[in-house]
């Protein structure tokens, strides 16, 4: 990150006054495709998507390097099984049957690859079907997964290493328009069943999906909090990854907050009669969400260590970054640090945050936040 690209960034959050960045808003409308790497830097995708938070889709000039589609494809684009099976044959990996449903979700079972394989070789020698059900092996999608957005609201990417995939996007706050009479989301937003205006009374004010087909090695940049479905179009092997950074931690607090209130509003009943009720939350939260108002506090506080030691060292100290380099460099740690000072400042005044005993913490979350604080300042002229 240069310098000029972290003005940019601070000044957009300084217009957000707190709100989670790519809230509810009009779809754009389109989603661009990235054609060509030599003529587009990373200040060009922080700048016109991370930001923004909206969808786009980078060329398969992006990836032809990957080993990946080297070897684990065939010369004529389909999964090459039997290098696969020398590779990763003995590794117990989770699939999950496309065909039944569990609390919205689909059962998983573990099973070797190479019985997987086995079973997918089957499946597509008899026409795609099979008495054992559609199965898919998780992040590598045989037929779809259902309607979602990324844990905590990550931002992710997703290549293609051969196959192609249809994907329907909706903007934040749209897939509230989606909800059913229980207030339940679809698992399938292409059903036949959201025409029903009974079960799906606010569909109509919902607005039509972003609609994009990827190619085999295109990569989809996921933005944070949109909703999604995807649909395996073709025997299909996909990269996939979740990552949170300054752009979207307050998306991540909100959505936080968000599950918490969801707990606390189911078991309200028992508010004034179960002894540390509110610590039940947390607990129930963490079984409900992977992480509670606890440990995210200690992902912040490894995030601000970490960034803290570089500017401390002064890493790149008399270097220039340009807008090409995708390092941590001293520009993009101080950005961080404005970031996840912004959040913990929230966190340490959130009340639920203010009744965990944190009398055991290496750290106090206040003087971590002075520590961040004070580094802003020496660093704003950076």
């Amino acid at each position: 990150m240069d310098r000029e690209t972290r003005v940019f960034a601070e000044s957009h959050f300084r217009g957000l006054r707190g709100r989670p960045a790519g809230g509810v808003g009009a779809s754009p409308g389109r989603v661009d495709f990235i054609e060509r790497p030599d003529s587009f830097s990373y200040a060009d995708f922080f700048k016109r998507y991370l930001l923004p938070n909206v969808p786009c889709v980078f060329s398969s000039a992006f990836t032809e390097g990957w080993g990946s589609r080297r070897h684990w494809v065939t010369a004529a684009g389909k999964p090459d099984f039997e290098h696969l099976l020398r590779k990763y044959g003995e590794v117990v990996v989770p699939v999950a049957n496309c065909g039944l449903r569990e609390y919205n979700s689909n059962p998983k079972e573990q099973m070797l690859l190479r019985d997987y394989i086995s079973y997918w070789k089957d499946y597509i020698q008899g026409g795609y079907s099979s008495p054992r059900g559609c199965l898919y092996l998780k992040d590598w999608h045989l037929c779809r997964s259902p309607f979602h957005a990324d844990i905590f609201r990550s931002f992710s990417w997703s290549v293609n290493i051969c196959g192609r995939k249809k994907w329907f996007f909706f903007p934040p706050g749209q897939e509230e328009a989606l909800r059913d009479c229980h207030g339940g989301l679809p698992y399938d937003v292409t059903s036949p069943a959201l025409l029903d205006s009974q079960l799906y009374p606010m569909r109509e004010h919902c607005s039509p999906p972003l609609e994009v087909t990827q190619e085999a090695g295109e990569m989809v940049f996921v933005p944070s909090g949109w909703h999604h479905q995807v649909h395996n179009l073709d025997d299909t092997i996909s990269i996939n990854h979740n990552w949170v950074n300054g752009c979207n931690l307050a998306n991540m607090w909100h959505f936080l907050q968000q599950e918490l209130r969801a707990v606390q509003q189911e078991v309200s009943e028992w508010r004034d009669t179960m002894p540390d009720w509110h610590q039940h939350c947390q607990v129930i939260m963490r079984s409900c969400s992977g992480i509670n108002f606890e440990e995210f506090y200690h992902f912040l506080k490894i995030i601000a260590e970490r960034r803290l030691l570089l500017l401390a060292k002064g890493m790149g100290h008399g270097e220039v970054e340009d807008s090409q380099d995708t390092r941590l460099g001293p520009q993009q740690a101080a950005f961080d640090v404005s970031r996840i000072a912004e959040v913990l400042a929230s966190v340490v005044a959130h009340p639920d945050f203010q009744r965990l005993d944190t009398s055991m913490f290496s750290l106090q979350p206040e003087e971590l936040l002075q520590q961040l604080e004070e580094v802003m300042v020496t660093t704003a002229s950076l």
